[in-house]
């Protein structure tokens, strides 16, 4: 089994590169970790060799760095070959209003990640993948990105982009024989989340979400929502008429604005 993973050095990310190396441990089983922190990496990547005895090789890059990315796609697949799955799961979540010019650096940066960090991730494997006749990318969306939310506009911005381009490329990669799996987590416990100050329904830990991603993807699902309660959230979100959803949303709480160190 050989397994992609990007945002891998902390939350999602990092619990999925521990639940494929524990569900894989006994196969000949590599793992390739993306993320812009080396020492993360470093440690992750100890964790995997040491614990589970599975290879793991390390990028340490920006996943808006398409050029970083294409060479680290090379590497690995020359290396260990064409990937059986590779995750796009590097994401940032920052409140934002529009009103604040010095938040337009934000709505660029979390677009640039949510959104094009997926282009960037998939788009060096494909040829490799169609050459193989099989492979399957998957993609972290949000339910955030069902309807748009206020004081988050970049990151509901960015999740819808990514649900309508995670349909878009599935449909394209059918002819191939390569599946394309969204999967759009509600409140998982991660450090993104535990800046939130408002109540989170359904938080799961990321150990819990890692596992169920993994069989919604080894099913090879086409869109699912983890945890399965937010599911029928997502759902009666898309049925609440706009004037309706405009009344809701006056006094829901907002992600606060705070400052970044990687715009």
């Amino acid at each position: 089994m050989k397994v992609f993973i990007t945002g891998a050095s902390s939350g999602i990310g990092e619990a999925l590169a521990i639940e494929y190396a524990k569900r894989y441990e006994n196969e000949d089983t590599t793992i390739g970790i993306v993320a812009r922190r080396s020492e993360h990496l470093q440690n992750l990547q100890s964790k995997l060799q040491n614990i589970y005895k599975v290879k793991c090789a390390i990028y340490p890059l920006d996943v808006r760095d398409n050029v970083a990315l294409a060479n680290a796609a090379s590497d690995f697949m020359q290396q260990h070959g064409t990937p059986n799955i590779v995750i796009g799961c590097a994401g940032v979540s920052r409140g934002t209003l529009t009103e604040h010019a010095e938040d337009i650096a934000a709505f660029q940066a979390i677009m640039d990640i949510n959104v094009m960090g997926l282009v960037h991730t998939f788009q060096p494997f494909i040829a490799a993948m169609r050459q193989a006749g099989q492979g399957q990318l998957v993609g972290v969306a949000s339910v955030a990105g069902i309807r748009g939310l206020p004081g988050a506009g970049a990151y509901s911005a960015s999740k819808a982009a990514a649900i309508s381009y995670l349909e878009s490329l599935r449909v394209e990669m059918a002819q191939h024989n390569i599946a394309v799996t969204t999967i759009a987590p509600g409140y998982i416990r991660t450090p993104m989340t535990d800046v939130n100050q408002y109540k989170m329904p359904f938080l799961m830990d990321a150990d819990v979400f890692a596992g169920k991603f993994a069989n919604a993807v080894e099913n090879k699902r086409r869109f699912c929502v983890i945890p399965w309660q937010m599911g029928w959230v997502a759902r009666f979100m898309r049925l609440i008429p706009p004037f309706l959803w405009d009344f809701a949303m006056k006094k829901a709480p907002h992600k606060k604005r705070l400052d970044w160190d990687w715009l």
